[in-house]
């Protein structure tokens, strides 16, 4: 089965559409969809050559709170010699169109669709698009928790095409997850996996937990409950979750629900001081 990566082109709807569209906002979760992203609600970064985004999760009060995600399109020829200028700033790339060139470690990765590659703080990372399509890649963006005893990551460049999905117990493969971290490896504080739904498959209950989620919308379509509201989504459609935020969701076909997923992981939970 040929494997489908949903990036937005932009452009502008014209005068003679509604502006109604799916976009939700709440205390619980928000959905972002994909006619919201649009040109007019681009950003631009400091040393990124011929390079615009989506930032579509940032730390701000009632919204992320551990992460920030970005959707890159990054033109021929483009791309950074300086692209995280936070040391203290870990990274997931996951690459959705073209390829990218990564230099890390006095190496150089090509990143080509369903290309990952996890950056550790200070790793010294830059990227560059020296192919002749278009470059697309989610840029995840978390502020490294270190633990006494605990090294850091290593980096890591993967492609999900040579992993093998793990299926969740009891579900003859209806549900399974890609993972390019090994979730007993307790130095990541951070997961981004790939989940996966063939069609009529099912999150059986409302999950209810502490990770805060980060969902963008690979490929396919489904019904999504969030906080007991019934919510359709779709591919290019993005979704962000607090913690404790009851969730669940049913792939109704006709082809695979695919999503990209970010969740905060393996740490104590802060704790308020007293003055």
């Amino acid at each position: 089965m040929s494997t489908k990566y949903f990036a937005p082109r932009g452009g502008h709807p014209g005068q003679d559409q509604l502006l109604t569209d799916r976009a939700i906002f709440t205390e619980a979760y928000a959905v972002i969809p994909k006619g919201t992203m649009r040109d007019i609600v681009t950003s631009y970064l400091p040393f990124w050559d011929q390079t615009r985004l989506w930032v579509i999760a940032r730390p701000l009060s009632g919204f992320a709170e551990t992460f920030s995600q970005y959707i890159m399109e990054v033109q021929p020829g483009g791309g950074s010699d300086r692209a995280e200028p936070d040391p203290d700033a870990e990274a997931v790339l996951f690459v959705t169109g073209g390829t990218a060139s990564l230099s890390v470690n006095d190496q150089t990765h090509e990143l080509t669709p369903g290309g990952y590659a996890y950056l550790p703080p200070s790793s010294g990372w830059t990227l560059h698009n020296r192919g002749g399509e278009l470059l697309t890649f989610h840029w995840i963006r978390k502020a490294y928790e270190p633990v006494e005893g605990l090294d850091t990551p290593d980096v890591l460049v993967l492609n999900e095409n040579d992993i093998t999905p793990t299926p969740m117990p009891g579900t003859e493969g209806r549900w399974a997850t890609t993972r390019f971290v090994d979730p007993a490896d307790l130095r990541h504080d951070m997961h981004v996996t790939i989940v996966t739904f063939e069609p009529g498959g099912v999150i059986p209950f409302l999950e209810t937990h502490v990770m805060e989620h980060g969902l963008y919308v690979l490929e396919g379509k489904a019904v999504y409950n969030l906080n007991n509201d019934w919510v359709e989504v779709e591919a290019g459609d993005y979704m962000w979750l607090r913690a404790f935020c009851p969730q669940a969701c049913y792939a109704g076909g006709p082809g695979r629900f695919r999503y990209l997923l970010y969740k905060d992981v393996n740490r104590h939970m802060a704790l308020p001081r007293r003055a």
